[in-house]
């Protein structure tokens, strides 16, 4: 059963990897996919952030070829693989439904997040860039995508302005991280990347300077950076 778990998850991250392959891709909801158009909405990051998906991509096929090969019978491994396999399966059909309804997308990148946070509580301290690494650049961006697409339903809806989404879903997304790095603090690879969101949303934001918005970013890259530093240090 591990094997046949090691080869699923190898699977699954070859599919989710070329999703991308037989779509158009995805960068961002379409205005027009709301009743009230979302157009250059505060809560998403400028495009250039998507590409961290390459890296994800590359990151979780060579983990789950690293473990089949060598760590297929692993426990620390072991625990890991059906959350993965599970978030992973949903992802390799996200984009399809992305492009027809952001409702179901938003729904199902919800239950992606969810999935990668359990694959990252349960993975084993060995070989960090193998097995932890991968699952918390996914699960990190995850945080903030998931985030992202709310904030978008929220103002797409009318339940409240773009605005105030944002800024709630920044918050929310800062809160769900800080609870993750507290529950795993030996892998700072979680906090780089939902930074690396938080940068994004910033670069979004620059012109015209949406001065709310750019602080909260300033604050909670301040906060994830603290703490990292101080895991680091206690270390």
């Amino acid at each position: 059963m591990k094997r046949m778990k090691a080869i699923l998850t190898l699977t699954a991250a070859l599919a989710f990897a070329l999703s991308p392959l037989t779509t158009e891709g995805f960068n961002g909801f379409r205005p027009d996919q709301f009743p009230i158009p979302q157009v250059d909405p505060p809560v998403q990051p400028a495009g250039y952030a998507f590409a961290i998906w390459g890296l994800i991509y590359v990151w979780l096929v060579a983990g789950a070829g690293f473990g089949l090969i060598k760590r297929d019978m692993v426990p620390g491994w072991d625990a890991a693989r059906w959350p993965l396999i599970a978030s992973l399966i949903i992802g390799a059909a996200w984009i399809p439904v992305a492009q027809i309804s952001p409702l179901w997308a938003t729904m199902l990148i919800w239950a992606m997040l969810a999935t990668a946070l359990w694959a990252l509580m349960t993975a084993g301290t060995e070989d960090r860039l193998w097995l932890r690494t991968p699952i918390a650049l996914y699960a990190g961006w995850l945080t903030a995508a998931s985030c992202v697409a709310l904030g978008l339903m929220l103002a797409g809806h009318g339940v409240v302005d773009a605005q105030v989404a944002a800024l709630a879903m920044i918050v929310l997304a800062l809160i769900i991280a800080l609870v993750v790095m507290a529950l795993r603090p030996d892998t700072p690879e979680y906090a780089a990347t939902v930074a690396w969101a938080l940068v994004g949303i910033s670069v979004s934001n620059l012109s015209p300077p949406n001065i709310a918005v750019l602080s909260l970013c300033a604050a909670g890259l301040a906060l994830l950076a603290l703490g990292v530093r101080s895991k680091i240090t206690s270390a």
